[in-house]
């Protein structure tokens, strides 16, 4: 039933009076707002200055292009020789794997394979020398692991070379496999994964071993050398290199076991994702030149071919290049200058090199490997 409402009366206002506005109460959330709107306006510019700094914190970081053209040359992080993959000779002159890299980055930026300055790193400096910004990019036949990425705010911007940790004995030592190594001397070089991968190894097969270890591979080499350890353990890459070097390189066997994935690639800092793509997408140009048909020998046909995805490499169609702070021509000029992925792995550490390292995991997926990149379009 309907509720009789109470009858308000409200005083008579009288033609012509004036009305007078009375102040009304604050309510108690008006005088809490009252008193909070100090409040409010600090944290408002403190948003303010912080969404600022935030907004300009990724253009600030991404400068590394910009200071390498200004710069006028790429400084690259190399190892302090390793044959077949960073060495210099008696001139100054720089030649392998990982620095014709570097090279091809300098051909992207500049259409000049030779605008690089080579810094050679140990690999207890590496990563240090990148993180403070002493060099641009680190091409050192190093490892991707995740603790790299985060403990050191670096990131891997591609895997150039798949390897494994393997062995090097003497003939005379008279074993064909790694779990016939009980009991032996290993010379190891700190600060690198081979270290623990060895360890991970033998405690998995209840096996021990004796570490002789050292800060160098030149001093393990020359320990190994003397006789002071029964087997020599890193990558097998860096064994076919270092094999080369010992006295009587015939009288070595390199063991045909691999106890750990060694993905080898470039690294670059973390925060500038202009660089980390121009650097990751160079290795991929190359890989996919191969994969095309496309080499350092047939660039100026294929400048003129009409097939859509070898137009979209060279830079005749689409401005990929452009999105990435290059010319579209990029990858021509890596192409032309430095070559693509297969003459780069062949001339510096194939079969036909002093090295003699089958493709093995490093064909093209089409040949049977893993290198495999994705597509430019």
């Amino acid at each position: 039933m309907p509720t009789d409402l109470p009858k308000l009366s409200f005083p008579a206002v009288l033609p012509g009076a004036a009305c007078t506005r009375l102040p009304l109460p604050a309510a108690p959330g008006a005088r809490l707002l009252r008193s909070f709107r100090p409040r409010l306006v600090l944290w408002a510019s403190l948003l303010v200055v912080l969404g600022s700094a935030l907004g300009t914190a990724a253009p600030a970081a991404a400068q590394t292009l910009k200071a390498v053209r200004e710069r006028g040359e790429l400084v690259c992080g190399v190892s302090r020789g390793l044959l077949g993959f960073s060495s210099v000779d008696e001139k100054g002159n720089w030649s392998g794997f990982d620095v014709d890299l570097c090279r091809a980055i300098a051909a992207a930026i500049f259409e000049d394979a030779g605008k690089v300055k080579f810094v050679p790193l140990d690999a207890a400096t590496r990563f240090a020398a990148l993180k403070s910004g002493d060099i641009d990019v680190l091409s050192r036949n190093s490892t991707w692991t995740m603790s790299r990425e985060t403990s050191f705010g670096l990131i891997f911007a591609a895997i150039t070379y798949y390897d494994g940790q393997g062995f090097l004995v003497r003939k005379t030592l008279n074993v064909e496999s790694a779990l016939d190594l009980d009991g032996k001397s290993f010379c190891l070089q700190t600060g690198t994964t081979g270290e623990l991968n060895v360890a991970d190894y033998f405690r998995a097969n209840n096996m021990t071993y004796s570490p002789v270890e050292f800060a160098s591979l030149d001093e393990i080499l020359k320990a190994y050398d003397s006789g002071r350890c029964d087997v020599f353990a890193t990558d097998v890459s860096q064994l076919h290199a270092e094999r080369l070097r010992l006295t009587k390189p015939e009288e070595h066997v390199i063991l045909p076991d691999v106890i750990s994935k060694e993905p080898l690639g470039p690294v670059v800092r973390q925060g500038d994702d202009q660089w980390f793509t121009i650097v990751k997408w160079t290795h991929f140009a190359m890989v996919n030149a191969e994969e095309l048909g496309v080499s350092s020998t047939t660039i100026d046909r294929a400048l003129k071919s009409e097939k859509p995805e070898v137009k979209r490499l060279v830079g005749t169609a689409g401005d990929f290049g452009q999105q990435a702070g290059l010319s579209n021509d990029w990858a021509a000029r890596v192409i032309r200058l430095v070559g693509n992925y297969g003459e780069i792995f062949e001339r510096n550490i194939g079969t036909k090199s002093p090295l003699g390292i089958p493709r093995g995991l490093n064909h093209l997926w089409t040949m049977g490997g893993i290198q495999y990149a994705p597509p430019i379009r």
